[in-house]
């Protein structure tokens, strides 16, 4: 990429994009540029050279968050000038989020250059919380069809059912346009938990609503946790999602990311969504163009050694022309997980992050 088109990129990075002609999903590497965004597959553990396409922004229209995916709720939607529509998924509602809003003011920015008017959007000032019947947001947030999803979660080793977390419910309410912002929906739910609409579920959520002020009862967070009244129960509760360990997978998130991993047989590398938990100490990684919502492997990290790998050359035990950046992961049983990081920074932040939790 020559150095005009290198002072342009505005973000770029892993994003899981759905096929327009087969649905299927597939990792790609996302370049934000002032009008448009491209995208480019991996190949062999480095990035193809040729673009795979390109989304132009020029009145492109970003929905953030959508949640028409049960199993993927980190989705942003593009449509585009001529209603084609792209769906992306990040890492992290923080990604999603940051993305949305990079694509979104680029997207103004030309509209603006093209004579438009200052905003398209709804005025943000003008709330929709007035005279709001909290009966009936109850009765849509627990639509057996369109409301929002009940999963089970992990936290600090216990197990909870027929729950979701406080960014799930955010997400929910800007997505059904019953809030206008993220703000809104958080002084909306605020009012549903305080009138015993919604309860808390596990620590974290227990602790905010005894220890904060009104305002700030309810966790705009992934790692909060909340539920409906107990006698919303017999209604109907989900259905038991399968796992690797409901004790690996209760720890603390402290980091999550799309790396590549080299595989241990083929030794061909792929894009995983790494998460690495504390309280049991465990990294797992999840194959992010399947619908899938349990780890296809993970390890505990106890007595584990991880370590930084040099660019120079292709060091012993990997395979393929690769991008750089990498470093290895080598358990208590001897095996050796070769894993490479998008960038020089990332690659440190992760093994800083591991080796915290060693």
């Amino acid at each position: 990429m020559d150095k005009d088109k290198e002072n342009s990129i505005l973000r770029e990075g892993f994003l899981v994009k759905r096929g327009h002609l087969v649905h299927n999903w597939k990792a790609r590497w996302f370049v934000l540029m002032p009008d448009k965004l491209l995208y480019y597959k991996y190949e062999g553990g480095k990035r193809d050279s040729c673009q795979r396409g390109k989304i132009l922004l020029k009145d492109c229209v970003i929905t953030c968050p959508f949640l028409e995916y049960d199993n993927r709720p980190l989705l942003l939607r593009l449509q585009t000038k001529s209603s084609c529509e792209h769906f992306l998924e990040a890492c992290s509602r923080e990604e999603r989020d940051e993305w949305a809003a990079d694509i979104t003011t680029a997207a103004e920015k030309l509209r603006m250059e093209d004579g438009g008017d200052e905003t398209s959007q709804q005025d943000p000032t003008g709330s929709q919380l007035n005279n709001v019947n909290l009966s009936k947001v109850l009765d849509s947030m627990y639509d057996v069809h369109s409301g929002i999803k009940l999963t089970r979660h992990f936290e600090q080793g216990s197990t909870y059912s027929n729950c979701f977390s406080g960014s799930a419910v955010v997400d929910w309410l800007v997505f059904m346009q019953l809030t206008l912002t993220r703000m809104e929906a958080v002084t909306l739910a605020s009012a549903l938990l305080e009138e015993g609409f919604l309860r808390t579920v596990g620590m974290k959520s227990v602790e905010a609503l005894r220890t904060a002020g009104l305002s700030e009862q309810f966790l705009d967070d992934s790692t909060a946790l909340y539920g409906f009244p107990e006698s919303f129960k017999k209604r109907g509760s989900v259905k038991a999602e399968t796992s690797l360990s409901a004790v690996e997978l209760s720890g603390k998130v402290i980091r999550r990311g799309y790396l590549l991993k080299q595989g241990h047989k083929r030794k061909n590398w792929k894009v995983r969504l790494f998460v690495l938990r504390s309280e049991p100490t465990f990294l797992h990684y999840y194959d992010p163009t399947k619908d899938d919502v349990s780890p296809v492997g993970g390890f505990s990290l106890r007595g584990c050694l991880v370590s930084a790998l040099d660019d120079n050359g292709v060091p012993s035990g990997v395979k393929g022309n690769i991008q750089g950046n990498l470093f290895k992961i080598i358990t208590q049983s001897d095996t050796h997980y070769f894993i490479q990081a998008p960038t020089h920074k990332q690659k440190m932040d992760w093994i800083e992050a591991i080796r915290e939790q060693i």
